[in-house]
C-alpha cells in the first residue's frame, strides 16, 4: 500500500499486475523468488522488491509534494521504529494464533504498540498535524498504513482509547484521494492479460 501510495504520488507510469498470495504466478518467483509484495521491475529490469525502497526510488525520480524534504535522520528513526518494533507488536496483537500468543499476550503486545502511538501523537502537536511538519512527508505515509491495520485490529478499543489527535490524523490518510485510488482492487493478472496503469493522483 505505502508502495503505490508513493508511485501515485510521484506521477510515474506503473503497469499493475494484481495477484493472489496464495497462488504466485511463476513470473513474480522469476522476479522475486521471495514470493513477497511488491514487486517492482524497472525498465531497465531491475527489480525492486521492498516498500521502503519502492518508496524511495519513486520518489527520488519525482517528488512534486515534496515527501523526501522532512530531516531524513528524524524520518529513519520514525520508520525504523514503525517497521521494528511496532510491527513487531501489531503482527503479535492481529494475528496472536499465527504468533503462538495467548490472549494476555496479545494485550500486552497492544499495550506496547500504543506507547509507540502515544509517542508519535506527541509528535503530531508538535509538528502541527502530521509527524514531521504541516504537511505530509514520507514519514507519514510509511507509517500510517500499518496503524491503519492496528486500529482495525479491535475498532471498539481503538475508538475509545487511541488518542483524538491520533485518530484524526489517521482518518485523514485513509479518507483521501490517493487511498482511495490505490486501493482500487484490479483484476488479477494472468500471463497474457493487459496490465492497468494505476492511476497517478
Amino acid at each position: 500500500m505505502r508502495a503505490r501510495m508513493a508511485l501515485a504520488a510521484s506521477g510515474l507510469p506503473v503497469r499493475v499486475r494484481e495477484i493472489i498470495l496464495r497462488d504466485k504466478p511463476g513470473e513474480m518467483l522469476a522476479a522475486s523468488p521471495k514470493g513477497t509484495v511488491p514487486v517492482l521491475v524497472r525498465t531497465d529490469g531491475k527489480v525492486i522488491d521492498e516498500s521502503l525502497e519502492v518508496m524511495h526510488w519513486a520518489l527520488a525520480q519525482h517528488d512534486p509534494e515534496h515527501w523526501l524534504f522532512a530531516d531524513p535522520d528524524e524520518t529513519a528513526q520514525l520508520i525504523a521504529q514503525n517497521d521494528g518494533p511496532f510491527k513487531h507488536a501489531l503482527d503479535r496483537y492481529k494475528y496472536p494464533d499465527r504468533c503462538s500468543t495467548d490472549r494476555a499476550g496479545a494485550y500486552g503486545h497492544r499495550s506496547a504498540g500504543m506507547d509507540i502511538l502515544h509517542a508519535l501523537t506527541e509528535r503530531l502537536k508538535d509538528q502541527n498535524g502530521q509527524l514531521c511538519g504541516p504537511a505530509p512527508t514520507l514519514a507519514d505515509i510509511a507509517i500510517f498504513p500499518f496503524v491503519r491495520q492496528f486500529a482495525a485490529t479491535d475498532e471498539a478499543f481503538w475508538t475509545a482509547h487511541a488518542p483524538t489527535r491520533l485518530q484524526i490524523w489517521l482518518t485523514g490518510h485513509t479518507t483521501s484521494r490517493r487511498f482511495n485510488a490505490v486501493m482500487v482492487k484490479f483484476p488479477r493478472w494472468k500471463p497474457g492479460q493487459s496490465e492497468p496503469m494505476l492511476t497517478a493522483t
